[in-house]
């Protein structure tokens, strides 16, 4: 535990209570988008485009409307006059916004976009009348390669903006060439993340539901972001937010893949308008795999400048983001590529660098947000320069960082790019990890198996992120967006039991168990006696949702807030009842007190007396001190979040299979709610984590087919591969936010792939093999092997 953490266990907060939503999960009980059966429901299917880029010059549905059993279909055409055009708009400089497309209508940009959407009395029709769909198309040039996107003569995806460069920005802070000059070594090359799907457990599903009566749209959404999908569907079809409610029931994962508003959700929502409705569509798996937003796309030209003892002088890097074909709504074409840059400096001090990105648009889906966005690729980079100086100097990696990390008293620290670090264990992390690890322990069992011919290697991976991120900056680089606040409302109902409504929308962090840990610790409740209410636009006036590692720390706000305000109220009621002074009124699980008394009461007697009970209470006390509370928080600048994450890998020699033997996480989240959450949470997203590093890779040809669309051909992790984890928590409050909470849920993924590579160049060092691209297949580390023989022996010879 660092200086500045707290020493006290709270009775409730910071306690391993069993998450409260697992029951109706693992019973069968939960109840997902497609579980809702609402009488009259139609069903949708698409045609999708099977070119990457091509004019659309007609569309023929004539056969497929013959077809028995079917409602309608329809094209662009057929909905443009019930739709208003919206674009992902950003403040950024040199950035390009691309309109939102329900359906195509002149061009198609990506093989899995929407052109026309049936709607069946079942989905099987659905799909048997798409096959009745005739499209004529005029093939246009691929745009895949992202670098060959970027030359003035590449044919453009979006001819109104001139150029398939969405994006672009600069970072400059001091003087790299005077630092690269004067290094003692400087390291660099070309580093490689190959594309990555979210792949959640539950594909994308929605319901749309159109009340005539009443001229409301309830849409049913497997979504992270109700409110923003709310607002959108506002402005798309010009209607009141009071008759539009967006509900985000049970979800089973999203990752960022469900935080964007995507054409499938648009266009339900205007049949079921159009056609006074219910109208669903539930995504398979090809389809999953083809339209989701995908992530991780990009290439990072970098090198380092190094001093004789080690200090980092010096970081330039130039950042192509393979962005897709669109800029995605509302997060914009900057979201991942212009995070890459700006975090690649880590959590070092380093005080001369040079960073460029261009985010390029290619015929592929679009990319959004990913567990992590930007960081894994920017730690990645980082760290394995790191590794590389250190190799080169014949200093030991752990060494080389703790050289390097700012340090306790330097907090707060602006990096190099602008972002300032508020106080946070990074030392503290590395420390720790290795500790927990036996760093030099491995070390010479590593030179015992080298001896024996065997690959076995050690990486270490540290990183910061910013969590729970308040109004001064949006959650996506320039976009004018709001997401920085977040409200809550509790109230006590005439049974004394307590509702709690929140607007973010969670979809496996077991935020009902967290929210109702905080609720109870500052109320005075007890757990079983609060409803978490969450996932609901119409819950509170204004949200957005649950993505950037921000529910914990705004929600938990909002809920301290709330809470005890409540409290005071519940405690100046109190004293009314029991004719005592304020100051001596205790409240604590469930029970009111008076101190030094055995009066006592409930909290349903509680209510009872207050609601109920003529005559308890004075005049004017009911209106003054109604058992009501609602408060927004905004923690403005947000919190810094740090972790070291150490990996042991074996190659094998005969198949070039790895196996990941063991792996620690230390981690510095703050003040912890419930250790059980936090640590499934850096489970899952470790876990993903190896599926980047050694697996997952999404796969399209050169001309724009996607050749991974199913779960034979892009791989992911299964039990097999992910070893026990063990995880440090260093609880430091953040000094920050309220309740000195700090965000974890993105933190697995954004130092597992790091680490693993430094893993694998390390069991691979004596070959002289560096691992720069990412995933390192079993294909891929067979190819860089069998060259690294070759080399040797031509060498030799």
């Amino acid at each position: 535990m660092i200086e500045g953490a707290s020493n006290v266990r709270p009775k409730i907060i910071g306690a391993r209570i069993q998450r409260l939503e697992d029951p109706r999960f693992l019973t069968g009980n939960s109840s997902f988008v497609d579980d809702k059966r609402i009488p009259d429901t139609v069903h949708v299917a698409f045609r999708r485009s099977e070119h990457s880029h091509a004019r659309i010059i007609n569309i023929d549905t004539v056969a497929a409307l013959q077809m028995s059993g079917v409602v309608g279909v329809f094209t662009a055409a057929d909905i443009a006059s019930m739709t208003k055009p919206i674009r992902a708009t950003s403040r950024m400089k040199d950035y390009h916004s691309t309109e939102f497309v329900p359906l195509a209508a002149e061009k198609v940009r990506y093989v899995g976009e929407p052109i026309a959407a049936v709607v069946a009395q079942s989905r099987y029709i659905a799909e048997d009348a798409l096959e009745q769909i005739d499209i004529e198309f005029d093939p246009l040039p691929y745009v895949v390669d992202p670098e060959l996107a970027l030359d003035n003569a590449a044919p453009l995806l979006h001819d109104e903006a001139g150029t398939n460069v969405l994006v672009s920005r600069a970072f400059t802070r001091g003087d790299v060439d005077a630092a690269m000059a004067s290094a003692a070594v400087k390291v660099g090359g070309r580093f490689r993340f190959r594309r990555k799907t979210p792949a959640a457990l539950e594909n994308r599903s929605y319901l749309a539901v159109f009340d005539p009566g009443k001229q409301a749209l309830t849409l049913y959404s497997s979504t992270q972001v109700p409110g923003l999908v709310r607002d959108a569907l506002a402005d798309i079809l010009d209607m009141p937010g009071h008759r539009l409610r967006v509900v985000a029931p049970d979800v089973g994962g999203g990752f960022g893949g469900k935080a964007s508003v995507y054409p499938e959700e648009v266009v339900v929502c205007v049949l079921a308008r159009k056609l006074g409705r219910a109208v669903k569509w539930t995504s398979d798996r090809m389809e999953d795999l083809m339209s989701t937003s995908q992530a991780f796309d990009e290439i990072v030209d970098a090198e380092l400048a190094v001093g004789a003892d080690g200090e980092l002088l010096g970081l330039k890097a130039d950042v192509i983001g393979d962005v897709g074909a669109y800029s995605i709504y509302p997060w914009t074409a900057s979201l991942e590529p212009v995070q890459v840059v700006s975090f690649l400096p880590g959590p070092y001090r380093l005080s001369n660098y040079s960073g460029r990105v261009r985010g390029v648009a290619t015929s592929k889906p679009p990319m959004g947000p990913y567990r992590g966005v930007g960081r894994p690729i920017s730690t990645f980079v980082m760290e394995r320069l790191i590794d590389m100086a250190a190799r080169k100097l014949a200093i030991d990696p752990k060494e080389m960082r703790a050289r390097n990390l700012v340090k306790t008293e330097e907090f707060p620290y602006k990096i190099a790019s602008g972002i300032v670090w508020d106080r946070s264990g990074f030392q503290e992390c590395l420390e720790a990890a290795c500790k927990k690890i036996n760093y030099a322990g491995f070390r010479a069992e590593q030179a015992e198996a080298r001896k024996a011919g065997r690959w076995l290697g050690i990486g270490i991976a540290s990183y910061a992120e910013l969590t729970g991120i308040g109004s001064r900056i949006s959650a996506a680089p320039g976009m004018p967006i709001n997401t920085g606040t977040e409200t809550a409302t509790i109230r006590i109902d005439a049974t004394g039991a307590v509702r709690a409504v929140f607007g973010i929308a969670s979809h496996g962090q077991g935020l009902e168990t967290s929210l109702a840990q905080i609720v109870a610790e500052e109320l005075g409740v007890r757990i079983e006696d609060i409803e978490i209410v969450q996932g609901d636009s119409a819950a509170v006036a204004h949200s957005t949702g649950t993505y950037a590692s921000r529910s914990a720390v705004l929600a938990g706000g909002a809920a301290t807030l709330t809470a005890r305000d409540l409290r005071e109220k519940v405690v100046q009621t109190a004293s009314h009842l029991f004719e005592a002074s304020a100051a001596d009124i205790e409240v604590e699980d469930g029970i009111i007190s008076v101190v030094g008394t055995d009066k006592t009461m409930s909290f349903r007697e509680f209510a009872k007396a207050f609601y109920s009970q003529m005559g308890s209470l004075p005049k004017g006390v009911r209106e003054t001190l109604d058992l009501e509370a609602s408060k927004l928080y905004d923690p403005f600048f947000g919190t810094t979040t740090s972790a070291t994450h150490i990996a042991v890998v074996e190659i094998d020699p005969e198949t070039y299979g790895v196996e990941v033997r063991r792996y620690v996480v230390a981690e510095d989240c703050g003040r912890i709610i419930n250790p059980l959450i936090v640590e499934g949470q850096v489970h899952g997203g470790v876990a993903q984590g190896i599926g980047a590093a050694l697996l997952e890779k999404v796969v399209h040809d050169e001309s724009g087919q996607i050749l991974t669309a199913s779960f034979v051909d892009y791989v992911v992790p299964s039990a097999a591969e992910i070893p026990e984890l063990e995880v440090v928590h260093i609880e430091s409050e953040s000094p920050s936010t309220l309740g000195g909470y700090r965000g974890m849920g993105e933190g697995g993924t954004i130092g597992a792939p790091a680490a693993i590579a430094n893993a694998l160049a390390d069991a691979l060092s004596p070959l002289g093999i560096e691992i720069n691209e990412l995933p390192a297949t079993t294909e891929c580390l067979f190819r860089l092997i069998e060259k690294a023989k070759a080399n040797e022996k031509g060498t030799i010879g």
